[in-house]
């Protein structure tokens, strides 16, 4: 069994009017959720509005698809740009960023008037997302001791709870006033919302400053492997899950439409994928805390493949509800547990960095998962095809991890109960 690794609580790191784990912490990760779910906006709404904007310009899926693709790079290229700006001056200021890309990028999407404009303001979108995931889950870890794992899997499930409530009401947006209204209705519930709950944050922690992990203990795992070649090999693996995991997400609401189901059951389908994967990505932090993060990825990695062979054979209509809710309770936990085994394997110090790079490469493997399958789309005229090629990426990650697993065994059988996982 192994105990959650947490960084220590040193004399002078936090002010003495706050105190980890109380009831402020709580209130300060509520609050973190509520912004995460609002800010999340731009990863689906994208996916629900790509069959109209495909008629709308006359494109191919394939060419419509580039904006889910620009909108994660701009969401991980986003996640570096925050987090340093967080590390320097605070989780607010980076907030404050991402509520001002928010408002205005939306309103360009609304505004635009060729499919390379649309495209281009997803990249904003995305910039303005990535403020909402990664540095706020880094924030969250310095509110808790005890309950660390636990809050930062809370936190990492706003965007979850994005896909969960933004597909209908996007989806009932563009019936009733359009999609280019609906995007500039986007921008103002983002900046009034978002702006309130900042503010009241800001307020809940008044002087409380960012801490760091220089004096935590040293890794509980031993690969035998440098953090370099470790980082590379969860970077592969990331990215091969994510190739995966992005043929549904990205494309459930066009597959149903193609079926003949109608967009409103693809964006229902997606909302229920989405609150299945908040069960399992907080159920992942209890999981990854009794067994650890490697086994607790595979775990994941195996259920997702597992899902996904089920859409190669199944395309009624309450099959793929079934499918969905399954897909989204497989693949919740699977990428907190990158984050989970680099503070396992590699030293505190260089753990923000290397969650960071591995971060980065989740979000490649998902736009160009959700690219690839739209060309794949348009070479064949079916998403089987696709299915199938997240099938054999996902099998690629499988097989990462089973070798880090064996590693961590063979490590752990020379080594001792030190560094068992």
């Amino acid at each position: 069994m192994v105990r959650a690794v947490h960084a220590p609580n040193h004399p002078g790191q936090i002010p003495a009017s706050f105190t980890p784990d109380s009831r402020q912490a709580w209130v300060r990760l509520l609050l973190a959720l509520a912004i995460g779910s609002i800010g999340g906006v731009g990863m689906w709404a994208v996916v629900v509005v790509i069959p109209v904007v495909q008629a709308e310009f006359a494109a191919t899926r394939g060419a419509v698809s580039l904006a889910f693709t620009l909108m994660m790079f701009g969401f991980g290229l986003g996640g570096v740009i925050a987090g340093k700006i967080t590390d320097k001056f605070g989780i607010v200021p980076a907030m404050a960023i991402s509520i001002a890309f928010l408002g205005v990028a939306n309103v360009l999407a609304g505004l635009s008037m060729q499919l390379w404009q649309f495209v281009a303001a997803y990249f904003l979108i995305g910039l303005g997302t990535s403020a909402t995931f990664a540095p706020l889950m880094a924030e969250a870890s310095h509110w808790f001791e005890r309950y660390r794992g636990l809050a930062v899997t809370i936190v990492a499930s706003g965007n979850y709870v994005a896909g969960t409530i933004w597909p209908p009401l996007i989806n009932a947006g563009m019936e009733g006033i359009g999609w280019r209204a609906t995007h500039i209705g986007i921008a103002l519930i983002c900046v009034v919302l978002m702006t309130g709950l900042v503010l009241v944050l800001r307020a809940q922690m008044g002087a409380d400053k960012v801490r760091n992990h220089a004096n935590a203990a040293p890794p509980r795992v031993d690969l035998k492997l440098s953090t370099n070649t470790l980082t590379v090999l969860l970077s592969i693996a990331s990215i091969s899950c994510c190739v995966a995991m992005a043929m549904p997400q990205v494309h459930i609401v066009a597959y149903c439409g193609d079926l003949g189901y109608g967009v409103a059951r693809g964006a229902e389908m997606l909302s229920l994928m989405m609150a299945c994967g908040i069960v399992s990505r907080i159920g992942s932090g209890y999981l990854a805390d009794k067994i650890g993060g490697i086994p607790t990825l595979l775990i994941g990695a195996l259920a997702q493949g597992f899902a996904l062979v089920f859409y190669l054979f199944f395309d009624s209509l309450a099959s793929l509800y079934v499918i969905s809710a399954m897909f989204g309770l497989f693949q919740g936990g699977i990428v907190p547990s990158y984050a989970i085994i680099v503070r396992e394997a590699m030293p505190a110090s260089e753990a923000a960095t290397r969650v960071g790079i591995v971060i980065f490469a989740s979000v490649f493997g998902m736009s160009f998962g959700g690219w690839v399958s739209g060309v794949i789309f348009d070479a064949t005229g079916s998403y089987a095809a696709a299915f199938a090629n997240g099938v054999a990426w996902n099998a690629l990650n499988i097989g990462i991890v089973v070798t880090l697993l064996i590693r961590s065994r063979m490590s752990s059988a020379r080594t001792g109960p030190g560094f068992a996982t």
